[in-house]
């Protein structure tokens, strides 16, 4: 298995070291998040709809905050964690501050974006592009920021086998 979870150890939004093969044989969407976006409400509403849906059936989301888009997730960790876990009662996981674009690229990211192009090549144009990830740790799917979340329930499901 050479995907995306034996690729990368992440900080949580805590600082501990997250080994992503812990998420081995999920069903992954992995989206970079900002508290401060129009986008936000509606995202975190779906998202946590969704992994309320299928979180026992073998999916996850990782959700990795970014500041490079309209400095708008500019709070440090524990600002976000609370955001995140008050407002919006989110269970899954929060991730350390990362960059998706640029020499700074977390290597989360830098993986995901091989193959997946966007509309401007493959970088990430803004708060809340989600990936879609295989069992084998694969990313299949790249949807836009503007793409919500419940829009993509038909690609979940067939990846988790019960479409």
């Amino acid at each position: 298995m050479n995907g995306l979870i034996t690729r990368s150890i992440h900080p949580d939004v805590k600082g501990n070291d997250v080994d992503l093969s812990l998420y081995k044989g999920k069903i992954l969407l992995v989206i970079n998040v900002a508290s401060k976006c129009g986008l936000t409400n509606s995202n975190y509403d779906e998202l946590n709809e969704l992994y309320q849906k299928y979180k026992d059936q073998g999916f996850e989301i990782l959700a990795f905050p970014c500041n490079q888009f309209g400095d708008q997730e500019p709070g440090s960790n524990k600002e976000i964690e609370d955001f995140v876990c008050t407002r919006f009662k989110s269970e899954f996981p929060i991730f350390d501050k990362i960059e998706v674009n640029g020499d700074n690229t977390a290597p989360v990211y830098k993986f995901l974006k091989e193959g997946m192009w966007g509309f401007f090549g493959d970088d990430i144009q803004w708060n809340f592009t989600k990936f879609l990830v295989d069992k084998e740790g694969e990313a299949s799917h790249r949807y836009y920021p503007t793409t919500p979340p419940l829009s993509i329930e038909r690609d979940i499901k067939t990846l988790l086998g019960i479409a």
